[in-house]
């Protein structure tokens, strides 16, 4: 199917929010939403709270994800007994750690844990850390910097020829 020629103007339509009840629940810390790993982030602040996945490829691992560490992982499987790590990482423990969709008690889960993030419960939320940049990266900057500088030099030499003539 052809696409009308003014599409672009509309923008490309979102796909729909997973598990859109944890969005509603989170509304009075007014969360934003950002992708991450082909899901769907939420912040609180500046701290990455949960992450909302509802996706074809790897289901075991849909759900909502907990931004957590490991030291908190025993006091929250308390409080989530279907809790664990995510599968499709491939190690066995992470710090992400899902509330599974297919859990009998997952709504109920997902709400108990937008009631400790409306109780600013520490548990839950991650600062992200700086985003590292890959090697190719650096060397492409790296060559940037040292064109620009020879760049420089040969305006600078041009300029002092210009002034002696």
């Amino acid at each position: 199917m052809k696409q009308p020629k003014d599409a672009f103007l509309r923008g490309t339509p979102r796909s729909r929010v997973p598990h859109e009840f944890v969005l509603d629940a989170l509304e009075s810390l007014d969360p934003v939403t950002r992708p991450m790993f082909g899901c769907l982030a939420i912040y609180v602040r500046e701290k990455v709270v949960l992450i909302l996945r509802d996706r074809r490829d790897h289901p075991a691992d849909n759900g909502v994800w907990l931004a957590t560490a490991p030291e908190h992982h025993d006091s929250l499987r308390r409080e989530f007994p279907h809790m664990r790590s995510i599968r499709m990482f491939g190690t066995p423990m992470t710090s992400w750690q899902i509330l599974p969709a297919d859990a009998s008690d997952f709504e109920e889960s997902a709400l108990h844990a937008c009631e400790l993030l409306l109780a600013r419960d520490s548990r839950i939320g991650r600062v992200p850390g700086r985003r590292r940049v890959s090697q190719n990266a650096r060397k492409a900057t790296k060559t940037r910097a040292v064109t620009k500088t020879r760049k420089t030099r040969t305006a600078k030499k041009t300029r002092r020829t210009k002034k002696i003539r």
